[in-house]
């Protein structure tokens, strides 16, 4: 997945974009995201809203797995533990996520938030799962091993009476 499509990505969920959170490093083993701290993002107290930070960490994660497998997966959150140290009162927060476990249903990362200032103001976990298959491709497969990959079926079965006139 390129820088592009990885920015494209994060922009095209419009809650991410109504906070403003925006690619701010790409790193091995994850992406940092940044968001800047505007009036109609604080709560009763002034400081940071803490949904903030928590939608930055999910996103933070799930940009990170998405990197990994080359955008080709569909995931959703299925938890997501944080805990705040500090409040935000001004400038920008730093969402760096770290993938931990990959597994075939689920994916964990950990996230750094920080602030501009490079202060530690909480720590998140989240883990992921997988809403669809992984793709494959024919070229990935034996020449004869095609013909025994199955095909996806779907779980309900659809069954049509004949109606009844009268």
């Amino acid at each position: 997945m390129t820088l592009r499509q990885l920015r494209d990505s994060l922009t095209s969920v419009p809650f991410n974009t109504l906070l403003g959170m925006r690619l701010h490093r790409v790193h091995r083993d994850g992406i940092t995201i940044d968001c800047t701290l505007r009036n109609d993002l604080r709560n009763g107290a002034g400081v940071a809203h803490g949904g903030i930070a928590a939608a930055m960490a999910d996103a933070a994660v799930g940009g990170a797995i998405q990197r990994h497998f080359g955008g080709g997966r569909r995931i959703t959150t299925v938890e997501l533990k944080i805990n705040y140290f500090l409040p935000v009162t001004e400038g920008r927060i730093f969402a760096r996520s770290h993938l931990l476990r990959i597994g075939s249903t689920l994916c964990v990362g950990n996230v750094d938030l920080t602030d501009e200032r490079g202060r530690a103001i909480g720590t998140a976990i989240v883990t992921y799962m997988f809403i669809s298959p992984p793709a494959v491709r024919t070229s990935d497969l034996e020449p004869q091993a095609s013909a025994r990959v199955p095909s996806v079926v779907p779980s309900a079965r659809c069954v049509t009476r004949p109606s009844r006139r009268t």
